[in-house]
C-alpha cells in the first residue's frame, strides 16, 4: 500500500496541508516561474558567488538608494528558493521595473556583503502573470 498511487497521492495531499505558509508560497512561485523554464537560469539557491548567472524571479521591492551622492536602483529580485539584491548603479528609475513584474537578470553574482548582490546586469521583463 505504501507504494500505491493513492499512498503516493495522500503523501503529497499531507505535505501541501502541512507546510507553512511561506514554503507553500514559494512552491507556488517556483512552478509559476517554471511554466516557461528558460535552460540558462539557475535557481538563486544553486549559484556561487563569483561566477555568472542568469536568473529568473519576481521583483518583491524597488528602492531607490543614494550612494555618495550617486543615485542606484536596488531591486529584491526573489525564485522562491532565494532572495538576491539586484542593483543599478547611476540610475534614479527603470521604467517597467516595478514590485510584482518578472524578470530575467544577467551578470555576475557577488556577495561583498551578507546578501548575494548583482551589479548592473543585464535584464528582460517578462510579461506579469494575470
Amino acid at each position: 500500500m505504501a507504494g500505491t498511487p493513492q499512498a503516493v497521492d495522500r503523501q503529497g495531499w499531507w505535505s501541501r496541508l502541512t507546510r507553512s505558509r511561506s514554503e507553500h508560497e514559494a512552491a507556488e512561485l517556483q512552478e509559476q516561474l517554471r511554466v516557461d523554464a528558460d535552460p540558462r537560469v539557475r535557481p538563486i539557491n544553486a549559484c556561487t558567488p563569483g561566477d555568472p548567472v542568469v536568473i529568473r524571479g519576481i521583483v518583491r521591492s524597488v528602492t531607490l538608494r543614494p550612494r555618495n551622492t550617486a543615485p542606484a536602483v536596488e531591486v529584491e529580485l526573489d525564485d522562491g528558493t532565494g532572495s538576491v539584491a539586484v542593483v543599478w548603479l547611476g540610475r534614479r528609475r527603470i521604467p517597467g521595473v516595478d514590485a510584482g513584474r518578472s524578470m530575467v537578470v544577467s551578470g555576475r553574482m557577488t556577495c561583498n556583503t551578507e546578501h548575494p548582490t548583482i551589479y548592473n546586469p543585464r535584464y528582460e521583463l517578462k510579461p506579469t502573470s494575470g
